[in-house]
């Protein structure tokens, strides 16, 4: 069994595809007729391209509502990654890949999908609190909350690797509270 069927025990999730610039409104209107054309409602539910509006003004001085897409490049696929769904969105022109080291897929997780509904995450922690750090270099350490960004994104957090506690400047996202 491949690596890509082990992410169907997941269910549906979802993925990040990367296009060529540009292309994003393409592959989801071919993506969308593939899955209508070959029965694949079951695997693949829903095709997003994050945009959000803004106001432009143009020479004339008329303001118009416009759609500007968050993340050029990038499309969002809610699907049960399997290798015939893996296959037919890998190979929909435009699409060079999945997010995910090498050529395996990795699910967002629920701060990212937060983040690419336009929901925000804001700091819950405050100074002084044990936290453990889940994702990313210093995973499996814990410290205490030195700092919090002005915008509530990321902590710095006073983390003691044996010798001395080192200031790490950390996500919100990839931390959690010690228990």
């Amino acid at each position: 069994m491949s690596d890509i069927n082990e992410l169907a025990r997941l269910g549906p999730r979802w993925y990040v595809a990367h296009t060529y610039s540009g292309y994003e409104n393409k592959v989801k209107t071919n993506l969308e007729k593939i899955i209508e054309n070959r029965n694949l409602g079951h695997l693949i539910f829903d095709i997003r391209i994050p945009v959000e509006t803004v106001m432009e003004t143009n020479s004339a001085g008329e303001e118009k509502e416009t759609e500007a897409k968050l993340l050029p490049g990038y499309v969002f696929v809610k699907m049960i990654m399997n290798d015939e769904s893996w296959h037919v969105v890998r190979n929909i022109r435009g699409v060079t890949g999945f997010v995910g080291p090498g050529s395996k897929p990795v699910p967002l997780t629920e701060d990212e999908l937060a983040i690419m509904q336009g929901e925000t995450t804001k700091a819950t922690f405050k100074v002084g609190e044990t936290i453990n750090i889940v994702r990313g270099t210093f995973e499996g350490y814990s410290g205490k909350i030195y700092d919090i960004s002005e915008d509530g994104a990321s902590v710095t957090v006073l983390v003691n690797t044996g010798k001395r506690d080192m200031p790490v400047k950390v996500e919100i996202g990839d931390i959690k509270l010690a228990e």
